[in-house]
């Protein structure tokens, strides 16, 4: 792992990275801000990864990292598992774009109309953004209607018709080369309030809500007890339709998603990550009668009133199909969801202990197979159970603190463990030892950054 040799945070983390630095040097003369996610930007460079295997990854100066990033989320099983490296292994010898449908491909829908209780038909396409997109195009279709309502925080993709009130202010406001009257179509409400979707929906003009069905960036900010089946309810009296973006808790809080861990059914549905066993792919599903607007009509009068055309070079991929089979066959029994929860939860015990020892006043906090860091908390927490946050004002919960969660990330980077400052995804290939080595590694950084003045 790394070793710092000169005082000073930075520098400790320059030095260590020398050929991650040279990389990121080439990259400024091509790229926007040197990268191509904006997650991925850290000052003064990031580090530059050549392989992965399991929980670990290796970045270009040899050294070895345990991985929290787990690709975006889209990695429940870690880095290369030989399942589904195998049967990417075997479709790349056939072929990796026909041009045409395929059995995969149907296979893969199969095992989504299983185990997704919405599904009852479904498209695929190629990100989750291009998801996100389709589903509010398929609602104003189906619906007549144009306006869209979403929360504040909740991130849906950065395509222009969702991608507002993100960050604080939290305003439907337009961004920088984003189109005002689009943007004017989109009410963003304040989280967990369901007197303000009422309110919303009043009106009678509302095509859909979307929202992230555990809350926003996989709950930073737990729904309160009952908001999903109010929501249900008020959006099925409003004639309005109900999207649950699930790119990220699909497949992984549940075999059928966060619908099914809840109990809550919407109308549509948007996924990504784990659906294409970490390759590029999304898909839609949702109810027969929204997902006809896909269909090509009777007559070509009727088909350009009603049709959304549909395209996407990569939709379905044939690699992305193999890859995504034997994932989700090998989620179905739940197995593999429950023993990442159990190691999130043990990282999160032992976190927290690490910070009441410590007096530091942050708390590691989450539900499923994740934990986040809450930089703001008014006091250590008194051990390794004391994680809720059910008090805290969303605005407090979803706030960034650049300042200390770039330092924690350079100094767990610096004892061999990266994550992206404040949250993290954790995979089945968490084992006890990687859990026993990230607490020592995390216990050092905090040590660290006390001696440092930050935390």
């Amino acid at each position: 792992m790394p070793k710092s040799t000169t005082s000073g945070l930075e520098d400790s983390y320059t030095e260590a990275l020398p050929a991650s630095r040279a990389l990121f040097e080439r990259a400024r003369k091509i790229f926007p801000d040197g990268v191509t996610h904006d997650s991925r930007r850290m000052r003064p460079f990031p580090i530059y990864v050549e392989r992965a295997e399991g929980a670990l990854k290796w970045d270009a100066d040899g050294n070895r990292y345990i991985d929290y990033w787990m690709g975006h989320g889209a990695l429940l099983f870690g880095h290369n598992p030989p399942h589904v490296r195998d049967a990417v292994r075997d479709q790349i010898m056939r072929g990796t774009h026909y041009g045409a449908s395929h059995a995969a491909e149907v296979e893969w829908g199969e095992w989504i109309c299983r185990l997704v209780p919405c599904a009852e038909r479904l498209r695929f396409t190629g990100t989750g953004t291009e998801a996100t997109h389709m589903a509010l195009r398929l609602a104003r279709a189906f619906t007549g209607r144009v306006r869209v309502v979403k929360f504040a925080g909740h991130f849906h993709g950065w395509h222009e018709g969702v991608e507002i009130g993100v960050r604080a202010p939290y305003t439907a406001e337009a961004e920088a080369g984003q189109l005002a009257e689009v943007v004017d179509a989109v009410e963003v409400c304040p989280l967990n309030d369901l007197g303000a979707v009422r309110s919303a929906l009043a009106g009678g003009d509302i095509a859909a809500l979307i929202m992230e069905p555990t809350g926003p960036h996989f709950g930073t900010v737990p729904l309160t007890p009952g908001f999903l089946e109010g929501l249900r309810e008020e959006t099925r009296k409003a004639g309005t339709l109900l999207i649950f973006d699930e790119v990220v808790t699909g497949f992984r809080v549940a075999p059928g998603g966060a619908q099914a861990h809840s109990g809550v059914t919407p109308d549509l549905a948007t996924f990504a990550k784990i659906l294409a066993g970490g390759l590029p792919g999304g898909a839609v599903a949702g109810r027969e009668d929204v997902m006809r607007h896909l269909e090509t009509k009777a007559t070509l009068e009727e088909t350009h009133r009603t049709k959304i055309p549909h395209h996407g070079t990569f939709n379905a991929n044939p690699l992305s199909a193999a890859a995504g089979c034997a994932m989700l066959e090998s989620i179905a029994d739940g197995e593999a969801i429950r023993a990442a929860n159990d190691a999130a939860a043990a990282l999160r015990r032992g976190m927290n202990e690490i910070l009441a020892s410590e007096k530091i006043s942050w708390k590691v906090y989450g539900d499923h197979s994740d934990w986040k860091i809450f930089y703001n908390a008014a006091s250590p927490p008194s051990g390794g159970e004391d994680q809720s946050v059910a008090d805290v004002p969303w605005k407090r919960l979803n706030a960034r603190h650049p300042e200390k969660s770039r330092a924690l990330r350079q100094a767990v980077i610096l004892h061999g463990i990266d994550f992206n400052g404040d949250r993290a995804l954790v995979s089945t290939a968490h084992t006890p030892d990687i859990i026993a080595e990230t607490l020592a590694g995390f216990a050092s950084a905090v040590g660290m950054l006390k001696k440092e003045g930050v935390a």
